[in-house]
């Protein structure tokens, strides 16, 4: 099969037309080469995803934060809150923790 035969084939003059090759040329420079390329797009998707979960992530985390402070709002709450997570008493008590030994045992 010589080159004469090759150019008679028609996927041949396909291929070498000069529009062919210049979309193909195109279409490869703009996936791969440009500053808009296809896979700086797909990284971009990849960060846009990743930020829309952490954006959702925060929306609850405010919500529940808001819902505590509702909380807070009831002075009996507040003191409930003061004296669990910060240990605070009142004047005339005094507060003893209690911690277990299997609490303070290291696990290996």
């Amino acid at each position: 099969m010589g080159w004469a035969a090759l150019k008679q084939k028609k996927w041949f003059r396909i291929v070498t037309n000069m529009y062919v090759l210049v979309l193909t040329l195109f279409v490869i420079w703009m996936s791969f080469f440009d500053t808009n390329s296809l896979l700086i797009h797909l990284e971009l998707k990849k960060e846009i995803d990743k930020l829309e979960q952490q954006k959702t992530f925060l929306k609850n985390e405010i919500e529940k934060d808001r819902k505590a402070l509702e909380k807070l709002d009831d002075d009996d709450e507040l003191e409930k809150f003061a004296r669990e997570q910060y240990y605070m008493k009142k004047d005339n008590e005094e507060i003893f923790l209690i911690e277990h030994k299997d609490s303070i045992e290291r696990k290996p």
